[in-house]
């Protein structure tokens, strides 16, 4: 009886670069990291329903907003809703003063927004929000390595989401998925939808 060997091809090198890439990921030991960036509209939204699926679960997440004051937002106004499962911080100063007015007590609040996430991770959520970081970032008050080296020290149980215009690259080359929103179409007279918008 003859038994015929079947040749085994060689595996491709992305194969091998996927492998190595995957044994790291799981070596490592923080959370995934999600960012969000690009000029078009609904950054925040999309990092928002990743906190509906958690909540739809019963796991708890965690917002910090970054340059952001308005509390007439719906995603705000929940936090009443599930105070045990559902957390949201504001560190930007009342009225929007544009991208070339911001000082040194609006680099003092996103500071502060840096340091309560660096508490909030000990408690280890499901999921931690840090909406607008990319802007933070990109105007100057937080220093991307800072922030790098935070998500290094995120547990593996948490997962983060970071939205903004304008990320960084090395905060591209840093986290996990990295989605573009582009601002394909939109009226000219934008709506302001409660709900929707906001």
């Amino acid at each position: 009886m003859q038994t015929t060997a079947k040749s085994v091809q060689p595996a491709s090198s992305s194969f091998f670069m996927c492998l190595i890439e995957g044994v790291f990921r799981m070596a490592r030991r923080w959370g995934t990291v999600y960012l969000y960036t690009g000029e078009g509209a609904g950054k925040t939204t999309n990092a928002l329903g990743l906190a509906l699926r958690c909540l739809g679960h019963g796991y708890k997440v965690v917002i910090i907003q970054f340059l952001k004051w308005w509390k007439n937002t719906g995603e705000y106004k929940f936090r009443k809703k599930f105070p045990s499962l559902y957390q949201i911080f504001q560190f930007g100063r009342k009225g929007w003063v544009g991208l070339d007015k911001l000082n040194a007590r609006d680099k003092k609040l996103v500071q502060e927004g840096l340091e309560l996430a660096k508490k909030i991770v000990k408690e280890k959520p499901r999921l931690l929000i840090l909406d607008e970081i990319n802007l933070a970032m990109h105007c100057g008050l937080l220093d991307v390595n800072e922030v790098i080296e935070f998500l290094k020290t995120v547990p593996k149980q948490t997962s983060v989401v970071l939205t903004g215009r304008y990320a960084p690259r090395e905060l591209v080359e840093f986290a996990d998925f990295v989605n573009e929103i582009l601002d394909i179409k939109h009226p000219k007279d934008i709506p302001t939808v409660k709900g929707i918008q906001y």
